[in-house]
Protein backbone atom coordinates (compact mmCIF):
# COMPACT_ATOMS: atom_id res chain seq x y z
CA UNK A 1 0.00 0.00 0.00
CA UNK A 2 1.47 3.33 -1.05
CA UNK A 3 1.40 6.50 1.03
CA UNK A 4 -0.24 8.22 -1.94
CA UNK A 5 -3.17 5.76 -1.89
CA UNK A 6 -3.58 6.39 1.83
CA UNK A 7 -3.70 10.15 1.20
CA UNK A 8 -6.23 9.72 -1.59
CA UNK A 9 -8.53 7.57 0.54
CA UNK A 10 -8.20 10.06 3.40
CA UNK A 11 -9.18 12.93 1.08
CA UNK A 12 -12.17 11.05 -0.30
CA UNK A 13 -13.49 10.18 3.16
CA UNK A 14 -13.12 13.75 4.42
CA UNK A 15 -14.91 15.19 1.40
CA UNK A 16 -17.72 12.61 1.23
CA UNK A 17 -21.22 13.62 2.30
CA UNK A 18 -21.75 10.16 3.81
CA UNK A 19 -19.94 6.87 4.53
CA UNK A 20 -18.16 5.17 1.60
CA UNK A 21 -17.75 1.46 0.93
CA UNK A 22 -14.52 -0.13 -0.26
CA UNK A 23 -16.14 -0.41 -3.70
CA UNK A 24 -17.02 3.32 -3.69
CA UNK A 25 -13.41 4.18 -2.90
CA UNK A 26 -11.98 1.75 -5.45
CA UNK A 27 -14.07 3.24 -8.26
CA UNK A 28 -12.49 6.65 -7.65
CA UNK A 29 -8.89 5.44 -7.33
CA UNK A 30 -6.43 4.21 -9.95
CA UNK A 31 -6.91 0.56 -10.89
CA UNK A 32 -5.17 -1.83 -8.51
CA UNK A 33 -5.03 0.63 -5.60
CA UNK A 34 -4.79 -1.11 -2.22
CA UNK A 35 -7.93 0.34 -0.64
CA UNK A 36 -8.07 -2.12 2.26
CA UNK A 37 -4.44 -1.42 3.13
CA UNK A 38 -5.10 2.32 3.07
CA UNK A 39 -8.09 1.91 5.37
CA UNK A 40 -6.07 -0.17 7.84
CA UNK A 41 -3.27 2.41 7.85
CA UNK A 42 -5.70 5.27 8.42
CA UNK A 43 -7.41 3.40 11.25
CA UNK A 44 -4.08 2.96 12.98
CA UNK A 45 -3.08 6.57 12.43
CA UNK A 46 -6.33 8.02 13.77
CA UNK A 47 -6.77 5.58 16.67
CA UNK A 48 -7.13 7.51 19.93
CA UNK A 49 -7.40 10.87 18.15
CA UNK A 50 -10.29 13.32 18.41
CA UNK A 51 -11.49 12.11 15.01
CA UNK A 52 -11.50 8.38 14.25
CA UNK A 53 -12.10 6.22 11.20
CA UNK A 54 -15.17 4.08 11.82
CA UNK A 55 -17.07 1.43 9.87
CA UNK A 56 -20.84 1.97 9.78
CA UNK A 57 -23.00 -0.65 8.07
CA UNK A 58 -20.09 -1.81 5.94
CA UNK A 59 -19.10 1.74 4.95
CA UNK A 60 -16.31 3.96 6.23
CA UNK A 61 -16.39 7.48 7.59
CA UNK A 62 -14.52 9.85 9.86
CA UNK A 63 -16.40 10.72 13.04
CA UNK A 64 -15.84 12.31 16.44
CA UNK A 65 -14.40 9.92 19.01
CA UNK A 66 -17.20 8.49 21.14
CA UNK A 67 -15.73 9.79 24.41
CA UNK A 68 -15.76 13.36 23.04
CA UNK A 69 -19.37 13.36 21.85
CA UNK A 70 -20.34 15.59 24.81
CA UNK A 71 -18.36 18.44 23.25
CA UNK A 72 -20.68 18.44 20.26
CA UNK A 73 -23.87 18.59 22.33
CA UNK A 74 -25.57 21.98 22.38
CA UNK A 75 -28.68 22.64 24.38
CA UNK A 76 -31.13 25.12 22.94
CA UNK A 77 -34.38 26.47 24.26
CA UNK A 78 -37.04 26.12 21.62
CA UNK A 79 -39.47 28.98 21.83
CA UNK A 80 -43.06 27.93 22.37
CA UNK A 81 -45.21 29.23 19.56
CA UNK A 82 -48.48 30.86 20.42
CA UNK A 83 -51.59 29.85 18.55
CA UNK A 84 -53.37 32.45 16.47
CA UNK A 85 -56.05 32.63 19.16
CA UNK A 86 -53.45 33.32 21.86
CA UNK A 87 -51.73 35.97 19.72
CA UNK A 88 -55.03 37.77 19.11
CA UNK A 89 -55.94 37.57 22.80
CA UNK A 90 -52.54 38.93 23.80
CA UNK A 91 -52.84 41.85 21.38
CA UNK A 92 -56.29 42.74 22.70
CA UNK A 93 -55.06 42.64 26.29
CA UNK A 94 -52.05 44.82 25.42
CA UNK A 95 -54.20 47.57 23.90
CA UNK A 96 -57.35 47.30 26.01
CA UNK A 97 -55.91 46.62 29.46
CA UNK A 98 -57.36 46.43 31.97
CA UNK A 99 -59.70 44.07 30.15
CA UNK A 100 -61.99 41.24 31.24
CA UNK A 101 -62.57 37.90 29.54
CA UNK A 102 -66.00 39.07 28.35
CA UNK A 103 -64.46 42.20 26.81
CA UNK A 104 -61.82 40.10 25.04
CA UNK A 105 -64.57 37.93 23.61
CA UNK A 106 -66.52 41.00 22.49
CA UNK A 107 -63.56 42.33 20.51
CA UNK A 108 -62.65 38.96 18.98
CA UNK A 109 -66.24 38.03 18.28
CA UNK A 110 -65.76 34.48 19.55
CA UNK A 111 -65.89 32.80 22.93
CA UNK A 112 -62.43 32.53 24.44
CA UNK A 113 -61.10 29.08 25.19
CA UNK A 114 -60.45 28.56 28.90
CA UNK A 115 -56.92 27.45 28.09
CA UNK A 116 -55.89 30.46 26.00
CA UNK A 117 -55.65 32.86 28.93
CA UNK A 118 -54.10 30.11 31.05
CA UNK A 119 -51.27 29.76 28.51
CA UNK A 120 -50.57 33.50 28.50
CA UNK A 121 -50.60 33.55 32.30
CA UNK A 122 -48.34 30.50 32.52
CA UNK A 123 -45.83 32.03 30.10
CA UNK A 124 -45.78 35.21 32.18
CA UNK A 125 -46.90 37.41 29.28
CA UNK A 126 -50.16 38.33 31.01
CA UNK A 127 -51.16 38.83 34.64
CA UNK A 128 -54.37 39.17 36.60
CA UNK A 129 -54.55 42.87 37.48
CA UNK A 130 -57.63 43.35 39.61
CA UNK A 131 -61.42 43.13 39.62
CA UNK A 132 -63.82 45.37 37.74
CA UNK A 133 -66.35 47.26 39.89
CA UNK A 134 -69.29 45.78 38.03
CA UNK A 135 -71.77 43.00 38.84
CA UNK A 136 -69.92 39.70 39.23
CA UNK A 137 -66.65 41.59 39.80
CA UNK A 138 -64.85 39.95 36.84
CA UNK A 139 -61.08 39.65 36.86
CA UNK A 140 -59.17 42.12 34.71
CA UNK A 141 -56.02 41.24 32.76
CA UNK A 142 -52.94 43.18 31.69
CA UNK A 143 -49.49 42.59 30.25
CA UNK A 144 -46.25 42.09 32.17
CA UNK A 145 -42.64 43.21 31.92
CA UNK A 146 -41.93 39.78 30.41
CA UNK A 147 -44.28 40.72 27.56
CA UNK A 148 -42.19 43.82 26.83
CA UNK A 149 -38.95 41.83 27.03
CA UNK A 150 -40.26 39.07 24.77
CA UNK A 151 -41.23 41.51 22.02
CA UNK A 152 -38.26 43.83 22.51
CA UNK A 153 -40.33 46.82 23.62
CA UNK A 154 -39.08 49.52 25.94
CA UNK A 155 -42.65 50.33 26.98
CA UNK A 156 -46.21 49.91 25.74
CA UNK A 157 -45.79 53.20 23.92
CA UNK A 158 -43.60 51.27 21.45
CA UNK A 159 -46.51 49.06 20.38
CA UNK A 160 -47.71 49.44 16.76
CA UNK A 161 -50.15 52.29 16.28
CA UNK A 162 -53.83 51.90 17.08
CA UNK A 163 -54.78 52.40 13.41
CA UNK A 164 -52.73 49.40 12.33
CA UNK A 165 -54.20 47.24 15.06
CA UNK A 166 -57.74 48.30 14.18
CA UNK A 167 -57.09 47.33 10.56
CA UNK A 168 -55.92 43.92 11.75
CA UNK A 169 -59.14 43.53 13.73
CA UNK A 170 -57.33 43.43 17.06
CA UNK A 171 -58.76 46.68 18.42
CA UNK A 172 -62.38 47.57 18.85
CA UNK A 173 -63.61 49.88 16.10
CA UNK A 174 -65.62 51.98 18.56
CA UNK A 175 -62.67 53.20 20.60
CA UNK A 176 -62.95 56.80 21.83
CA UNK A 177 -61.09 59.45 19.87
CA UNK A 178 -58.86 60.18 22.86
CA UNK A 179 -57.71 56.54 23.09
CA UNK A 180 -54.19 56.25 24.51
CA UNK A 181 -51.90 53.34 25.19
CA UNK A 182 -52.75 52.06 28.68
CA UNK A 183 -50.43 52.11 31.66
CA UNK A 184 -50.22 48.54 33.00
CA UNK A 185 -48.82 49.70 36.34
CA UNK A 186 -51.84 51.77 37.35
CA UNK A 187 -55.28 50.53 38.33
CA UNK A 188 -58.15 51.97 36.32
CA UNK A 189 -60.73 54.12 38.14
CA UNK A 190 -63.26 51.27 37.99
CA UNK A 191 -60.78 48.58 39.03
CA UNK A 192 -59.97 47.18 42.48
CA UNK A 193 -56.74 45.32 43.35
CA UNK A 194 -56.79 41.55 43.66
CA UNK A 195 -56.79 39.89 47.06
CA UNK A 196 -53.38 38.53 48.06
CA UNK A 197 -54.68 34.95 47.94
CA UNK A 198 -55.96 35.20 44.36
CA UNK A 199 -53.67 33.39 41.96
CA UNK A 200 -54.33 31.94 38.50
CA UNK A 201 -55.17 28.26 38.17
CA UNK A 202 -53.76 26.66 35.04
CA UNK A 203 -55.81 24.13 33.13
CA UNK A 204 -55.16 22.53 29.73
CA UNK A 205 -52.27 23.87 27.66
CA UNK A 206 -53.94 24.99 24.43
CA UNK A 207 -50.69 26.30 22.93
CA UNK A 208 -50.68 25.71 19.22
CA UNK A 209 -54.42 24.96 19.13
CA UNK A 210 -57.31 27.10 18.03
CA UNK A 211 -60.56 27.58 19.89
CA UNK A 212 -63.32 25.32 18.73
CA UNK A 213 -65.28 26.81 15.91
CA UNK A 214 -62.60 29.23 14.73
Amino acid sequence: MSVETEREVEALLFAAAGPLSLEDLARRLPEGADVEGAIAALQARYAGRGVELACVAGRWRFQTAADLAWLMTEEKEEPRRLSKAAQETLAIIAYHQPVTRAEIEAVRGVQASKGTLDVLLELGLVRMRGRRRTPGRPVTYGTTDAFLEHYGLTSLADLPGAAEMKAAGLLSLDLPSDFAVPNPDQLAPDEDPLDAAETPEFHIDFLGEEEAGR
